[in-house]
C-alpha cells in the first residue's frame, strides 16, 4: 500500500468520525457554554430551562413565563416571537403554552372552580373577575358550554381592589360555589364569608402566565385568547382542531 493511500484512508476515517461526534458535542458545549456565562453574569436570574432553537447558534431560554433567545455567551439577546415562515409555526408561542399548561397543572383543579357536564369531550381554563362585563357575557353562555361538553374551570383575578377580592372569597367560601357565582355574575350580592382559599394563588398564577385582563381563556393546546370569545364560536374551533389531531 502506498503512503498517499494509507494517508488518504486514514483521513477518510478521522473526517468520518467527525462527521459523526462533532454535532453531538457542539450542541452540548453550547448550553454548557450559555449556562456558565448567565450565571456569571447574571447570577440572580433564575433560569428555568436551555433549550436549541430552530436557529443555529441560537437558544431559548425561558425565565419564569418568558422566552428569550440568545447566543451561547450571552452577549447578544433577542425577545420577540421566533417564527418558521415556511411553515407559519410559532415557536415562542409553542414555548410559552407548555409553560401555562404546566403552571395551570401545578395549581390543580382540586383549587379552581369548575363547572362540568355530564360528558367531558374539551377542557378550558378561563381567568376571571367578578364584575367584569365580559367576564358575565362569557359566564352567562355556561349552559351552551355544558351542551357541547365542555369543562370549564374558573381561576379568579380580582381586579377592583379588596371589595371584589373579598366578593371572590365569599363565592370560594360558600357550601354551593357554582350557585355563589352564578348570583354574584348576576349582579346579586352574596353573604360574605371568610375561609382559607386559593385566591392568591390565582393572583400569582394569572401573573405568572401574563394575563393583562379578564376575561382570558386557555385551550387545551395551551395557547391562551385574551378576551371574549362568543362559545359557539370557540367549541366550533375546539372540535376543529380536534378534527385536524385526530385525523
Amino acid at each position: 500500500m502506498s503512503l498517499f493511500m494509507f494517508v488518504s484512508r486514514r483521513f477518510l476515517l478521522l473526517f468520518s468520525l467527525m462527521v459523526v461526534v462533532t454535532p453531538v458535542f457542539s450542541a452540548d458545549s453550547g448550553i454548557d457554554t450559555l449556562k456558565k456565562a448567565l450565571a456569571k453574569n447574571l447570577p440572580k436570574i433564575e433560569i428555568n430551562q436551555i433549550s436549541e432553537s430552530p436557529i443555529p447558534g441560537l437558544y431559548e431560554v425561558i425565565v419564569g413565563a418568558q422566552v428569550i433567545y440568545m447566543d451561547k455567551s450571552a452577549r447578544y439577546m433577542l425577545d420577540g416571537d421566533l417564527v418558521d415562515l415556511s411553515t407559519r409555526e410559532n415557536h415562542t408561542e409553542n414555548a410559552k403554552s407548555s409553560i401555562r399548561l404546566a403552571a395551570i397543572n401545578e395549581l390543580g383543579e382540586a383549587n379552581m372552580l369548575v363547572y362540568t357536564p355530564k360528558q367531558v369531550e374539551h377542557t378550558i381554563t378561563v381567568v376571571t373577575d367578578i364584575d367584569c362585563p365580559y367576564c358575565r357575557r362569557l359566564h352567562s353562555e355556561m349552559d351552551e358550554y355544558m351542551k357541547n361538553n365542555v369543562k370549564v374551570r374558573y381561576i379568579f383575578m380580582p381586579l377592583k381592589g379588596q371589595s371584589d377580592f373579598d366578593t371572590t372569597v365569599s363565592v370560594w367560601c360558600a357550601k354551593d360555589r357554582n350557585n355563589a357565582l352564578d348570583l354574584a355574575k348576576a349582579g346579586t350580592e352574596i353573604e360574605a364569608l371568610k375561609c382559607d382559599s386559593p385566591i392568591q394563588d390565582h393572583l400569582a398564577l394569572a401573573k405568572q402566565i401574563g394575563v393583562r385582563g379578564t376575561p382570558a381563556i386557555i385551550m387545551e393546546t395551551g395557547e391562551m385568547l385574551p378576551g371574549y370569545v362568543p362559545a359557539a364560536k370557540l367549541v366550533q374551533e375546539m372540535n376543529k382542531q380536534h378534527a385536524a389531531l385526530t385525523k
